[in-house]
């Protein structure tokens, strides 16, 4: 080989190097591209997961609220009804009531009495199928939650603030009131007098 040659070798070596380092660099900065793009991929996986687990426990509880919502629309569903056939009842308690003490008045009266208590006992029944309880607090400390004072009266034998007298008896509905007892209670003896008129 001459010398000629061997110059000519050495700048194809350095172009063939230069090549190679340029080449590298490329490389280099192509794959830094790719892991910052891949990074930023990553980013959004992971927020997309995170709206998808959220988007699963908002449908879950919007999932839950309606199973709820549709429970108390079977449990009360009857509440209108309830309500309506209340004043059949009370008129059967009435008419039992109106005949109390009437031995004297003869066979008729007794036996329409027995007939109405029967179809009280049977109409009573048929409302406890139906999860109806009758509310008949006379004796028990007064609720305002379950009972409505009609007045409050001095009752010396009763304890202050419980029921003396019931007006007209209440009724719950699967444990919701339907409507309250309507009570007299017991005034402490101390109490100041409240002006009932009001």
């Amino acid at each position: 080989m001459s010398a000629d040659e061997n110059r000519n070798e050495q700048p194809e070596e350095e172009l063939n190097e230069t090549a190679e380092n340029a080449t590298d660099s490329e490389e280099q900065v192509a794959g830094d591209e790719q892991v910052s793009e891949l990074d930023a991929l990553k980013g959004k996986v992971e927020e997309y997961q995170e709206q998808v687990l959220r988007v699963q426990a908002e449908m879950q509880n919007v999932r839950r609220r309606a199973e709820i919502d549709v429970e108390k629309a079977h449990k009360f569903a009857l509440e209108k009804f309830v309500k309506e056939l209340l004043p059949v009842a009370d008129s059967l308690e009435k008419a039992v009531e109106s005949t109390e003490n009437t031995e004297d008045a003869g066979e008729l009266v007794a036996s329409i009495r027995e007939g109405v208590e029967m179809t009280l006992s049977l109409f009573m029944k048929s409302l406890e199928k139906f999860n109806v309880e009758q509310i008949d607090p006379e004796g028990e400390p007064f609720d305002p939650q379950k009972h409505e004072a009609m007045s409050m009266v001095p009752a010396p034998g009763a304890e202050p603030n419980s029921v003396v007298s019931v007006v007209q008896k209440g009724y719950l509905l699967n444990g919701r009131v339907v409507r309250p007892a309507m009570v007299v209670v017991a005034r402490a003896q101390d109490a100041p007098k409240v002006d009932e008129q009001a």
